[in-house]
C-alpha cells in the first residue's frame, strides 16, 4: 500500500470515489479513506484541509466525463451531447450526485463546463436569460434521471397488482427491463424538451454570432 511520502491527491480522490460508490456519502469518512490507502488519517489533511474540500474535488473529477464540445456544431447538438454525457457521468457515480446537485461552487471543471454551455447557447443566438434557464432545465432533467430508476421502483411480484390495479397488470415486468425503459424514457424527455426549445428559439433567438462581412 502507498505510504505517506508517495501519497498523491489523485490517489486520494480515486480511493475516495471508490468508497463513495460502494458505501455512499453517509458511509464515507476520512478515517475509512486512510485505512483504504494504508495511512493514518492525519496524513490526508496535508493534502486536503477538510472532508468537504476533498468531496468537491472528487465531484469535479466526475465532471471531466461531461462533453460540451458539440456546441461548436450548433446549440441543439451541443445540448444533446452535453445532456447524454452528463447523465452517463452521474449514472456511473450516483452517490456523489448530492455534491454535484448543490451547484458548481468553485470547482474548476464544473465551472468550465457551465461556461462552455452558456457561451455556446448565447453564441447560437439564445438570449443570456434563456441560456441560463436552458442550463438549469437540462440539469433538472439529467439529475432527476440519474438519481433514481422509475422502473426499479415497482415490485416484481405480480400478486401486488392482480385484481387491485388493472392498469398496472404488467408493472411486475418493469424491473426486468429497467435499463432499457429508463434509457428510452430519458431520451423521450430530452427529445420533447428539445422540440419545445426549437419552437421557443424561433420566438426569442437573436442572430447567431458571426464574423462574416455584411455589406
Amino acid at each position: 500500500m502507498p505510504g505517506p511520502s508517495i501519497l498523491s491527491k489523485t490517489q486520494i480522490r480515486a480511493s475516495a470515489l471508490t468508497i463513495i460508490d460502494a458505501d455512499g456519502l453517509a458511509g464515507f469518512s476520512m478515517r475509512k479513506l486512510a485505512a483504504a490507502l494504508g495511512v493514518q488519517a492525519p496524513s490526508l489533511y496535508s493534502h486536503y484541509r477538510t472532508k468537504d474540500e476533498l468531496l468537491q474535488d472528487v465531484a469535479d473529477d466526475v465532471m471531466t466525463a461531461v462533453d460540451v464540445s458539440a456546441f461548436a456544431s450548433g446549440w441543439r447538438e451541443g445540448v444533446l451531447t452535453w445532456a447524454r454525457s452528463y447523465r452517463r457521468a452521474l449514472a456511473a457515480h450516483p452517490n456523489i450526485i448530492p455534491v454535484l446537485a448543490a451547484g458548481p461552487a468553485r470547482r474548476a471543471t464544473s465551472l468550465q463546463r457551465a461556461d462552455a454551455v452558456h457561451g455556446g447557447l448565447v453564441a447560437a443566438g439564445w438570449p443570456p436569460r434563456y441560456a441560463t434557464m436552458i442550463g438549469a432545465a437540462t440539469k433538472y432533467l439529467v439529475v432527476g434521471a440519474a438519481t433514481s430508476s422509475f422502473s426499479r421502483g415497482f415490485d416484481d411480484d405480480v400478486q401486488v397488482y392482480v385484481d387491485r390495479y388493472p392498469h398496472l397488470d404488467q408493472a411486475h415486468r418493469l424491473r426486468e427491463h429497467a435499463d432499457e425503459i429508463d434509457h428510452d424514457s430519458f431520451e423521450l424527455a430530452l427529445t420533447a424538451f428539445l422540440h419545445g426549445l426549437d419552437a421557443q428559439y424561433e420566438l426569442v433567438a437573436k442572430p447567431a454570432e458571426s464574423t462574416a462581412y455584411r455589406g
